[in-house]
């Protein structure tokens, strides 16, 4: 594969949580190694997905994945945020892409020609292999995260709003983790 083949799949994982940072992934896929099963990360079980996160850092020609804060997200707004962690991902790849492929309907700003694709991370190999590298990473840090703010059950449901998050928010109030700007923290401090 020559430089000016390099394509770049990029998305995101993390978007709608409550808490914990925003996750972006950037892959090259090598052509002559390809990996089959690659999807929209939301479509596979957990298992899968790490299945796959292994065959993916294996086999890809480069990969990266990188992150933007809660205190981030509060601050520039969680699609900023979004393409911020988009725009590290692809500068921590080893190798320059001429074309990054991102998942939705936005693109970061990146020194290479973007192409946003909605559906991407169903249609396309290498979108579909940064979704599963995202949401990998992601749900291994919220595991982290349920051991360091222990009550939240962040090892359960990831940050997102659930019955149980949002139980523990009122009893425990919100830890450093959560996300000020969102509607149910914003409320909960508030009170």
């Amino acid at each position: 594969m020559r430089l000016a083949e390099l394509i770049a799949g990029v998305d995101e994982a993390g978007r709608g949580p409550l808490a914990g940072p925003v996750s972006a992934a950037a892959v090259i896929l090598d052509p002559r190694q390809p990996i089959a099963g690659l999807a929209d990360s939301k479509t596979l079980s957990a298992r899968r997905r790490e299945t796959l996160a292994e065959r993916i850092r294996e086999c890809a020609l480069s990969w990266s994945v990188a992150w933007a804060s809660a205190e981030e997200i509060d601050r520039i707004n969680i699609l900023q945020a979004s393409l911020l962690a988009m725009q590290r991902a692809v500068a921590g790849l080893t190798a320059a892409p001429t074309l990054a492929l991102v998942d939705g309907k936005h693109c970061p700003a990146l020194a290479c020609e973007t192409r946003a694709l909605v559906g991407g991370d169903r249609s396309d190999p290498a979108i579909g292999a940064a979704s599963i590298l995202a949401k990998v990473a992601r749900d291994q840090l919220m595991c982290e995260l349920d051991r360091r703010h222990p009550g939240y059950g962040f090892a359960m449901h990831k940050g997102y709003p659930t019955r149980a998050h949002l139980a523990a928010l009122r009893v425990l109030g919100p830890c450093p983790e959560h996300r000020r700007s969102f509607g149910p923290v914003r409320a909960m401090l508030a009170r």
